[in-house]
């Protein structure tokens, strides 16, 4: 008997329900806490000009991210498939809104913020080794010729590729690998809040002091931008829905607790940064926590921030690679994707092929030097995808109404109304400050409609 070859095989696997609830809302937890909350105080303060003001803005961004997830949380116990947004734009609008995500998720947006991560990732290595910033690796090349590339990029790529490896052995793997790492980073957390709060080098007239900033609405939208670039990734879990065991009950859950987590890690960790540093000092350092934990145990406590931080990004970076790759699985399982992309290992139960294609073209990101770039086009458009796929939650209440909804929102409508209310803001005030690279975004994301109609005119053969 003649053996099915594995890309036939593949075919007839599905991916399987290995992740629990904690699994999942460690996919939340740890996708969002990256390297943000050691980063944007200093954006925040500089935008609004006092303490109260930056938590007012935390406060805000995390109720608008709680009443994105409440949103989500309807329309993933309601289409558990793999792809997340994917899936909820093209059930809501069509497949050449699915599509358009998918594309700036693959090319851009999900592959940039894995890029950015990994190149994180070094950059808190290079605090201990701070030589490794001048090293360069000569790779040779054919005909006796050879390039350099810059040791950061190197290490970059080879994170990637662990991450990819692990992921693509199993979803369960890949999940105990971000339940162990999420633990370890929040623990971490906690331990630099405890040490701000509880030294005696901070005083609570920190809190009153403040600084010249822009200020108003335009430096509240300012700050806020940069508040919700830190919550951002609390959407990922529902990528993985196709892999979460009883998905009705567990994403919702895992989406709720997982935001509220970070809602609170986030207040309470910028209670210490204040508590030590007052306004100036904060908006003196972008490394808010390294100064804090420096003017506590000196040289060690900035060390330890940098090991917390790069612990913080791991955990980030395999949420995200474990998430992102099931967007163009779900692509090529509805043939609007490069077929091979939608293989599933008939051994591990896992989007391999997508894994390693999204793995490989971060690296290739990696390499070019210009994810930042590229990521800052993308974020004006993927925001008004994030806006759509919530306006979702009310689309589908009257385009199918018969469909089953094991969660209904809390708060419905006004929950994800609020939502797109405040996605829309952003986006307004982002296409008037950067107008310009709202539009070259919007421009790198158009470049996919002639791959649509391709696939699409693939699909009616």
């Amino acid at each position: 008997m003649l053996e099915k070859s594995p890309e036939a095989a593949g075919s007839q696997f599905g991916l399987k329900r290995d992740l629990g609830v904690w699994s999942a809302a460690a996919i939340v937890v740890g996708t969002v806490i990256g390297s943000g909350i050691f980063l944007v105080p200093n954006a925040m303060v500089k935008n609004v000009g006092s303490p109260g003001m930056v938590f007012a803005v935390w406060i805000f961004g995390g109720l608008l991210s709680l009443f994105g997830a409440l949103s989500y949380a309807e329309l993933a116990a309601a289409l558990p498939q793999a792809g997340g947004e994917y899936v909820y734009l093209r059930e809501a609008y069509g497949p050449l809104w699915g599509f358009l995500y998918g594309w700036t998720q693959m090319w851009v947006a999900k592959s940039g913020s894995i890029a950015t991560l990994a190149s994180g990732f070094f950059i808190y290595l290079a605090n201990f080794r701070p030589e490794l910033e001048q090293v360069w690796v000569t790779v040779p090349m054919p005909l006796g010729s050879s390039f350099e590339i810059h040791y950061g990029q190197v290490l970059a790529m080879g994170v990637i590729a662990v991450l990819a490896l692990i992921n693509y052995f199993g979803v369960k793997i890949g999940g105990n690998v971000q339940v162990a790492v999420t633990i370890l980073k929040v623990g971490l957390i906690a331990a630099i809040i405890v040490i701000g709060l509880g030294s005696g080098h901070g005083t609570v007239s920190n809190f009153s002091t403040s600084i010249a900033a822009p200020g108003g609405i335009a430096g509240f939208f300012a700050a806020l931008v940069a508040a919700l670039w830190a919550y951002d990734g609390w959407n990922n879990v529902s990528m993985v829905s196709s892999e979460v065991r009883n998905p009705q009950r567990n994403l919702p859950l895992a989406l709720i607790i997982g935001t509220l987590a970070v809602v609170v890690i986030y207040l309470l960790t910028n209670l210490a940064y204040f508590y030590v540093l007052p306004a100036d000092a904060v908006a003196s350092t972008t490394r808010v926590a390294g100064e804090m934990m420096r003017r506590i145990l000196g040289a060690p406590g900035a060390g330890a921030v940098s090991i917390a931080a790069m612990i913080s990004i791991f955990a980030a970076l395999n949420g995200s690679i474990l998430a992102g790759s099931r967007v163009p699985f779900a692509m090529a399982r509805d043939v609007l994707f490069f077929k091979r992309v939608g293989f599933v290992h008939p051994k591990h139960r896992t989007p391999s092929v997508s894994i390693l294609a999204l793995s490989a073209w971060a690296c290739v990101l990696v390499l070019s030097g210009r994810y930042d770039q590229l990521y800052t086009y993308v974020i004006f458009a993927s925001v008004i995808l994030y806006g759509m796929a919530t306006a979702a939650v009310i689309v589908l209440r009257f385009k199918r109404p018969d469909m089953p909804r094991p969660y209904r929102t809390v708060g419905y409508p006004v929950v994800p109304i609020v939502f797109v209310l405040g996605i829309t803001s952003l986006v307004i005030s982002t296409l008037i400050k950067s107008p310009r690279e709202s539009l070259v975004g919007l421009g790198l994301i158009s470049l996919g409609l002639p791959f649509y109609f391709y696939w699409k005119s693939r699909r009616q053969d």
